[in-house]
């Protein structure tokens, strides 16, 4: 008794917040358990036989080899956090560069051979995917959270009209994603009368195939045909990342102009004073202040991105071949057009720790650039 009334305060807590837990349980944790739970099974509309790791065997070629190549990932996160903590605490920081790079190197072996193995072994449509889902993820973000600075920076500025551009810049992520992409696989067609192909040839350009066409991005622009992920991704799934950049930026934009308004007008003073100019200002006083909602929405459109489907799927052709299967496309065509539930399911748990190692990583490149204290 004298227990409950000694921490009457912090049980009644818990019960208020009980049942936030138990909605979060429900709708978060469970369905990532029973998708584990699918995963070890042949299900196919109604379960199966306990097949254990037979799934994720068919997947990657070798569990080994997958486990290795997360090392490989976590190591590049090591050998970056060794760096950043160590440079400063000694006076030669050549030993802690010297291994530094060696860690690195370890990991570039590791991740290379590794991958190796699983595409020789497993199921090379799923991995490519992998592959083609990183693509679209980095350009996106990084044009994504670029141009939406600049943007956010300059209605930073005293401008007429700031608060009709705020709410243009908001149609974009506002508009339904099916009919956006719709639209976009019109302007990105391959006749030679499309809009896109129209505007081109005002400066010169000949007509391409966009949405239609499997070339690299490389091949396309330099005529260079080169293998693996310095190949870039294809012309057609290009297109498709910036309708992804003209969907979020301008979401992208307000939230980092909100960003701005809070960061107090008198460093912003001192600095003018003290003679810095405004790239000097911009590049030590306004990134490093915006540097946790940066982190916020690199996290989370990296996690949306890799999460990715309805544009994707809408703006597919059959010219660009497997090209822009990204993962989730992958794991729907498991899922519903070959009703294999188990093996996407796995699919699903293998993309799910992915993520989990993308989110450490970043936590650990970005922590002390936050400012949360």
């Amino acid at each position: 008794m004298k227990f409950f009334l000694k921490y009457s305060n912090i049980i009644n807590g818990y019960f208020f917040i009980l049942p936030a837990f138990l909605i979060i349980g429900l709708f978060g944790i469970f369905p990532v358990f029973f998708g584990m739970y699918m995963s070890v099974h042949k299900w196919k509309v109604f379960k199966g036989r306990f097949l254990g790791f037979e799934n994720y065997e068919r997947i990657l070629g070798s569990i080994t080899a997958f486990c290795f190549f997360i090392l490989g990932l976590l190591l590049i996160i090591l050998s970056y956090w060794f760096w950043s903590e160590f440079k400063n605490k000694f006076k030669r920081k050549i030993y802690i560069f010297l291994i530094s790079l060696l860690i690195l190197f370890f990991a570039i072996v590791l991740i290379r051979n590794n991958w190796a193995i699983m595409l020789l072994l497993g199921d090379d449509d799923y991995l490519y995917s992998l592959i083609y889902t990183v693509y679209y993820s980095f350009f996106t973000i990084v044009f994504e959270v670029g141009l939406g600075l600049v943007i956010a920076y300059a209605l930073y500025q005293k401008l007429a009209g700031k608060q009709f551009f705020q709410m243009i810049l908001l149609f974009p992520y506002i508009t339904p994603a099916v009919m956006g992409a719709a639209v976009f696989f019109l302007i990105f067609g391959k006749a030679e009368n499309s809009f896109l192909n129209q505007f081109i040839g005002l400066f010169g350009i000949e007509p391409q195939l966009w949405l239609f066409d499997k070339r690299s991005i490389v091949e396309v622009i330099f005529g260079i045909k080169l293998e693996g992920l310095l190949a870039g991704p294809s012309l057609a799934l290009t297109s498709s990342i910036i309708y992804g950049i003209w969907s979020y930026t301008g979401y992208y934009a307000i939230i980092l102009l909100a960003g701005l308004s809070i960061i107090p007008s008198d460093l912003y003073e001192a600095a003018k004073a003290e003679g810095a100019s405004r790239w000097q200002t911009f590049i030590q006083i306004t990134i490093p202040l915006l540097m946790p909602i940066i982190f916020f929405l690199m996290l989370t459109g990296f996690i949306n991105t890799f999460q990715a489907f309805n544009s994707i799927f809408v703006m597919q052709t059959s010219s660009a071949g497997n090209t822009m299967d990204v993962v989730t496309v992958e794991i729907f065509d498991h899922f519903w057009g070959r009703v294999k539930y188990g093996y996407a399911a796995a699919e699903g748990v293998i993309l799910f720790i992915l993520l989990n190692v993308l989110a450490i990583s970043q936590y650990i490149i970005f922590r002390k650039r936050l400012n949360y204290d």
